[in-house]
Order: C-alpha cells, then structure tokens, then sequence
C-alpha cells in the first residue's frame, strides 16, 4: 500500500538496509526478516526504502510480492532496484526492465554506468550506446508512471578519470525524466571536500538534483553524505547501522540526527527521532547482530560518562559534557562507575538507580573508596550495575542485602575412562532459617552450581524460577607473580522483563562464577520486590 507521507518532496532520506546493506558479510536476510525491517523503516519514518532486485532472484521477487499484501505503510513508499536495459536492446522488451514494473513498485531505481572504462570493460559497450541504456530505459519506466531515481555508479572515480562523460550520463538521466540523480562512491576512496566541490559542480553544470550514496572504506561516508547535502544534494541513500559490503554504508542514523539537529531540517514525521534509538537496537536484532556500543546517537555508551571531572561537570549542567539531549534520540544518559570515579559520579549513578544518598558526603566518600579498592582487585562495576547497586546498598544500609546464607558450596569434574565428563555442585546455605543441601548436575562445573543454587532455593524463593542466565563472560586478568592470574567473570541474567549484570573476581573461574552467582540471584530477589532477611 501507498504511503502518504507528511512531509514534502524537498528532502528524501532513502534506505538501502534491504538490498545494500543485506551486501555485508554475516547477513543473509529471508523474506520475513526484510518484511520486518522494513516495518522498523517505516516506522521510522524513512522516505523511501529500497526492498532488493525483484526478478534476479525469486527472494526479492517474492519480497515485493508479500509487501504489498502484508504492509500498511505509513511513511515510506517501497522501491525496486534494477539495471539500465542491455546494450542493443529496447527497455520495453527487456525482460528485467519489465520484472521492476510487474514487482508493483511506484518508484525505481536504476542503476547506471558513469565511469567509462566500466562502460567499455564491464558492459562492453561504447559510451553513446551506455547513455542510450540510459535514456531509454528512464523514459520508458517513466510513461509507465513510475517515479524513476538513477543511481551513478562509480561516478566519483569517472568523473576524475572522465569528468565531461560522468557529467554527460547525469545529464541524459535528467532530462530523460529522472527525478533524482545519485552520485555514489562506490568504491568509499573520496574524502568531504571532494565531494562537496564535485557534487557542486556537477549541479552547476547539470542543473539536475543531485543524491548521494556512500561507502565508508575510509571511514567518511557520514561526513561525505553530509558534505554533499551541503553542496546541494537533496536526496541521501543510506543504511541501517551502516550495514553493507566491505565495511558498510552511511549510516542512516547519525545522518538523519545530523539533519534534524543540526541542519535543523525536518527529515522524518513529527516525533520520529526520538525512535531511533529503538529502530536501531530492532533492526539489529533482526539481522542477529550485536549493536554497536559506541555508535554515535545510539550506542549505549553514545552518553556514558566515566571520569570523575565529566561527572562534576555533568551534575551541575548535562550540556557540558553533551553534545545533545539524548532523549531527542530516544537514548538515555548513563554514569559508569570505576576507579576514575569521584562522588559526583557516585551521587548520579545512585540517582539514576533510585537511590537518594541525600547528600551524605561521608557515605559517597565510602562508596568512592570502596569502588576503587575492589576495582584495584580486578572487579569492574562500569559493566555491572547489578553488582555495584548491591554495593552502594550494602554501604548505605551499614550490611549486605541478604536472601542467604552460603554455608559451603562445592563443585567436581570427573573424568570418566570412556572419555565422557561428569560435573556435579553441592551447595549448603541457610534461608529462612532453614538449612538446605542440594546438589545438581549440569554440562560444565558452572552451570553445575548455577542448578544446585537453583534447586537449594526456588522452593523458598519461588520467584527464581522466572531466572534465566542469557550471557557469561570470563577474562584472565594480568598475573602478580609468575602464573598467577586472577579471574574476572560477568553474568547476564534476565527475568523476562529486564536483564542486569553482575561481576566477580576470584583465583579460578568456579570461585569468580560463584560470587557473580550470588549478586545475580540476590539482584533478581530485590528486582521482584522480595523482602530481605532481616
């Protein structure tokens, strides 16, 4: 279904997650997954969104055939890809040209050869015969009443190589009826003066409107795609998170924050910014990969503030150490606590876990030390907040929340003569004044002892059963003497509705396990509300 979009046609931001992005390394999307990104996309609000190549693969064929059908798009009108005609044949008998109209798309992109050497060795053809491809193919979607955008392949590297020719095929494009001329940089090598001098002279020269489609291979194509804007471009391709070959794209997000924030142009419906956040983290999920913690506007650490100086600064004014409000992108502030930690990073973090340690100077000052003594023993809280609120807790109630009490607790590997292992935990505790032994068994020493602590206490704390460990980290740290090393495990443990992370340190993995252990069951009782013992 056709988009009505709330803005005008004066900027377009155009994603191209599902056809070139879907081009990096490790992402291999079915049909389901582009239905779903592209529901984000235009949830997002996205002008336009690329879908794939309908015709050269039944994938994106079927892609276009189920999104019409399933999809009520609110924002973004769906577009399909595809090439000029062959050389030496008409558009109207080309049988790709006719798979782009029969996908039901109301916009096309086209992608076309502006570099001559490629027209000479890749298409084997002359440059006159490449620029009819390109007149006759536009023109003829175009009396189909489809909206055509042309996408200049490898127009930077020709326009050095050959600067009238590149000039010559946005020119036919323009006046064949295209809409929107791409100028890309398809092999990611310009820098931002560059682009902005050539995109500015390729619309004087032109007097086409010109887009501008990046690759990141030297690390620019954010400050490419946004020099070009700034030399007159009006059209911007981009993916999600920079997913893309080599090492990606433009990245949509930072592009359009950079837009509406600091270009201060409306780019996305009302309201959608501060989505964008969540778009990104979705999307990621979608294609199974980790988002990137220090992703500029959305990253988790995009306004995470360690030092103790940044936190003096921060606590008195946010803007000081802040380049935006991270709320207009649907972020959140966050204090990390370390050893560089002073009390106004202590005085934030206890704030923003609920905690008021309502001005007691004495009490931060603790909480300060004792940071930076476990810290100096290898703990670190910056990634476990679980474990640093059951601290700050501790020091400010003068005694650990306490659920239990572990009496001892055990765990054996035995080697068995047919080669197999076995791994058994027994645990000893008291709670509520009972005293429990369990023992359980598990597929590694680890999960041995997380399944005995389990079974020594869900009876009593039924609450446990939601309890799913989803993570588990461990780091050797640097030996004292000789081959002496201390261990640092992390734990990420979830309820079904949120998801913490505690930390401990010990001499060998079990002993560091069990202690991350402890923090994770204690941090899940206080979670559901449970009263400690007294």
């Amino acid at each position: 279904m056709t988009a009505t979009s709330e803005l005008d046609d004066s900027f377009h931001v155009f994603d191209t997650t599902l056809r070139d992005g879907a081009q990096r390394e490790g992402i291999n999307l079915t049909v389901a997954d582009k239905l779903a990104i592209a529901r984000h996309l235009d949830d997002f609000g996205v002008g336009f969104i690329e879908g794939g190549w309908p015709g050269a693969n039944p994938r994106d064929t079927e892609f276009f055939a189920r999104a019409r059908e399933e999809i009520d798009f609110r924002h973004a009108q769906l577009v399909a890809f595809g090439a000029t005609r062959r050389a030496g044949a008409s558009a109207a008998e080309d049988h790709q040209v006719k798979a782009l109209l029969d996908s039901g798309a109301e916009v096309i992109t086209l992608v076309a050869k502006s570099h001559d050497r490629h027209v000479e060795l890749a298409l084997r053809t002359t440059l006159d015969e490449n620029l009819a491809m390109v007149a006759d193919t536009v023109s003829h979607l175009t009396a189909q009443g489809r909206r055509v955008f042309v996408d200049c392949e490898h127009f930077f590297d020709g326009y050095r190589a050959n600067p009238e020719y590149a000039k010559s095929v946005v020119r036919t494009a323009s006046e064949a009826g295209a809409d929107v001329v791409v100028l890309c940089d398809t092999n990611g090598g310009m820098l931002p003066a560059q682009i902005q001098a050539v995109v500015a002279t390729v619309l004087a020269d032109t007097g086409a409107r010109l887009g501008i489609h990046a690759q990141d291979d030297t690390g620019c194509a954010v400050a490419n795609t946004l020099a070009a804007v700034d030399a007159g471009a009006t059209h911007v391709q981009c993916t999600a998170n920079g997913y893309g070959e080599r090492v990606g794209n433009a990245n949509l997000f930072p592009v359009v924050a950079a837009l509406e924030l600091k270009y201060g142009k409306q780019v996305l419906p009302e309201g959608r910014l501060r989505e964008m956040t969540r778009i990104s983290h979705a999307i990621a999920e979608v294609v199974n990969l980790t988002p990137s913690t220090h992703q500029p506007y959305v990253g988790v650490s995009a306004f995470a503030h360690k030092a103790g100086l940044h936190a003096s600064a921060i606590k008195v004014d946010p803007d000081l150490y802040q380049h935006i409000d991270p709320e207009l992108v649907g972020n959140t502030m966050r204090m990390l606590v370390s050893d560089m930690a002073g009390r106004a990073s202590i005085e934030l973090k206890g704030k923003e876990l609920g905690i008021d340690l309502g001005g007691d100077r004495e009490l931060v000052g603790r909480v300060v030390e004792r940071v930076k003594e476990r810290e100096l023993a290898g703990y670190t809280y910056e990634a476990a907040d679980a474990s640093f609120e059951l601290l700050l807790r501790a020091e400010a109630e003068g005694r650990p929340l306490t659920y239990f009490d572990v009496e001892s607790w055990r765990a054996i590997t035995e080697d068995r003569p047919d080669g197999t292992h076995a791994n058994e935990a027994t645990v000893k505790l008291w709670a509520k004044g009972e005293r429990i032994v369990a023992t359980a068994e598990g597929n590694g020493p680890v999960n041995a002892l997380d399944r005995s602590l389990r079974v020594a206490l869900e009876k009593i704390y039924p609450e446990l059963a939601k309890l799913d460990l989803v993570d588990y980290k461990v780091r050797i740290l640097e030996g004292v003497h000789g081959t002496q090393s201390t261990t640092r495990v992390l734990i990420s443990t979830s309820d079904g509705t949120g998801e913490w992370a505690t930390v401990g340190v010990g001499e060998n993995v079990i002993a560091a396990s069990w202690q991350a252990l402890e923090d994770a069951y204690t941090y899940g009782l206080l979670r559901a509300g449970v009263a400690p013992a007294e």
